[in-house]
């Protein structure tokens, strides 16, 4: 996939001024970054909208038998569940909602956690809550997660450790410090930051062997996401989980629940079922010029 290109005006004098690879790669993160600030823009006119949980709507009544009205299999298209990402909130998910919307995905339900989380497993036990009672107000068995940045790392732990593999379909993960992030040493003082660092006891958890898991992994990572340090850390590395990763080219972190081309290629990650997939798939790319 490949989105048409975006004059910059900055362009042209990048080119001139610096060699091949290096004014190619200039201008990219010129253009990733200029991306990377109007959406920080609009995301913080949007974020008081999303502070108060949503509302949940009760699910639709089922067809009476014998009224003529064909009905769907009821696992076709399970719930999608959305989880924002560290001091976000659901906010974040308006554009990638309204598409799945307009693709037929429904329910959709977008889950806030405190701010003041301070633990992974509290945060992914909470989360099973949730889960648990969407699948009994909507009479799904299963949901599908997608899950930004630190998002991805609460729903991994409840798929991998206090067996959501049984509810969760599939899990998308956008940007997700799988392996851990470097960046920001000064963060460190909360210690949810300390848990999304390399070695630190939760990511050890999710290395450990995990024989027999059901939930199918994608996983979204970037080449220009300043807040992935190594930027790889963002792919799932684990031999027991049916896991594909997705490069995408060309926006940051904040630009992966937002840009449309990635939301062409979630919603074709939850529409496409991989049975007897290995945890060796095939790796994507996805190109954003």
């Amino acid at each position: 996939m490949k989105v048409t290109r975006a004059v910059q005006p900055l362009v042209p004098l990048c080119q001139r001024l610096l060699p091949g690879r290096l004014a190619g790669l200039s201008v990219a993160l010129l253009k990733a970054t200029a991306l990377e600030l109007a959406i920080l823009a609009g995301h913080l006119l949007l974020y008081p909208s999303g502070i108060a949980q949503e509302r949940r709507s009760p699910a639709p009544p089922l067809p009476a038998p014998g009224d003529g009205t064909a009905q769907l299999p009821t696992e076709a298209r399970p719930p999608v569940v959305l989880l924002h990402g560290f001091i976000d909130n659901r906010s974040v998910f308006v554009l990638l909602r309204r598409s799945l919307a307009q693709h037929g995905h429904r329910p959709i339900e977008s889950l806030n956690y405190s701010p003041l989380t301070c633990d992974i497993r509290v945060a992914a036990e909470l989360l099973g809550r949730h889960i648990e009672e969407i699948c009994e107000r909507t009479g799904s068995s299963q949901v599908d997660v997608v899950g930004h940045s630190l998002g991805g790392l609460i729903a991994r732990y409840y798929v991998q450790r206090l067996g959501g593999d049984l509810r969760v379909r599939t899990l998308v993960t956008l940007g997700t410090p799988h392996s851990g992030t470097r960046v920001v040493p000064l963060a460190d003082a909360h210690p949810i930051v300390r848990q999304m660092r390399p070695g630190s006891a939760v990511l050890e958890e999710l290395s450990r062997p995990a024989p027999g898991c059901r939930t199918q992994f994608v996983s979204f990572w970037s080449d220009l996401d300043h807040l992935m340090d190594p930027l790889e850390t963002a792919c799932i590395d684990h031999p027991d989980l049916l896991a594909q990763n997705v490069q995408v080219s060309g926006i940051g972190h904040l630009a992966l629940p937002v840009h449309p081309a990635v939301a062409t290629g979630i919603r074709q990650a939850l529409d496409t079922t991989r049975p007897g997939a290995t945890a060796d798939a095939a790796t994507g790319g996805l190109t954003v010029a």
